[in-house]
């Protein structure tokens, strides 16, 4: 595909509304161009606020209010999220008790829970106490699953307010684990909807652990609002490396980075 810089520009930035992010050797193999020439083209739409290169791409512009809906969100970056609940599934021993918000990504490591025995898992995703408790009812892990009441919103499927903010603080559970919409050093981890914001935020505080899932594409993105700084994250569970710049600041922040490996790798 031979088309000039303005006209790849322009199919980034639909590419960027549709999906939230795009890939460099994603967009080097759409338009046969290589992956020095697509990164020129993010440094052009960067400079213009169209765009905020992270690691290995771009995503919107750096502050929005603004998130997909659930279903949508579910189709982007499928197979990362799918490490990622994996290896996150890994961290629960038999007798936790966990706490799991709303995400795309904390779907799949409800997926991914298995040979656990005596779980207590809170949660107030109505698509991942769905899945859990289909595994529970087909005997791949045994315990409890309590579902958070609140304000439903369809959309995002999930049930938030102060009526759920109240609840989870009589609560204390081992880890919350803990899906974002940005991620950085400076602002710590950030979302976008206040109700699953407060609720995010009453679960790191019932937990004795806090443990983030973000695929390569929440990294130096910030949310509309603030979840918790940095330093109340104790684990990052992502499909990539931490990249240079942050290894100082994790290292600050005493924050542990688990980077979720492919099968076989």
């Amino acid at each position: 595909m031979s088309i000039s810089s303005e006209q790849r520009k322009r199919v980034i930035i639909e590419q960027l509304k549709q999906q939230g992010q795009v890939k460099v050797p994603d967009l080097s193999a759409y338009f046969t161009v290589s992956e020095e020439t697509v990164r020129r083209d993010l440094v052009l739409l960067e400079k213009e606020g169209l765009a905020k290169r992270v690691y290995g791409g771009a995503v919107l512009t750096k502050m929005t209010s603004f998130e997909p809906p659930y279903l949508q969100r579910q189709m982007v970056n499928a197979e990362e999220k799918e490490r990622i609940g994996r290896m996150a599934a890994e961290l629960i021993e038999s007798g936790d008790t966990i706490a799991v918000d709303v995400g795309t990504t904390t779907l799949e490591l409800a997926k991914a829970i298995h040979a656990r025995e005596r779980l207590t898992i809170l949660t107030n995703s109505l698509a991942v106490a769905y899945h859990l408790m289909e595994s529970l009812n087909s005997g791949r892990f045994s315990g409890k699953i309590f579902v958070v009441g609140g304000e439903l919103n369809p959309e995002q499927q999930s049930m938030s307010g102060t009526l759920g903010e109240h609840v989870l603080s009589q609560f204390r559970v081992d880890k919350a684990f803990i899906s974002v919409g940005g991620m950085s050093l400076e602002r710590g981890i950030s979302d976008y909807d206040p109700n699953e914001t407060g609720m995010s935020r009453r679960m790191i505080d019932a937990a004795s652990q806090t443990i983030v899932l973000a695929d390569g594409s929440k990294l130096d993105k910030e949310g509309f609002i603030e979840i918790v700084p940095m330093h109340r994250v104790h684990t990052i569970v992502s499909d990539i490396a931490p990249p240079k710049e942050w290894l100082q600041g994790l290292r600050s922040h005493h924050t542990h980075w688990i980077e979720a490996t492919k099968r076989g790798d």
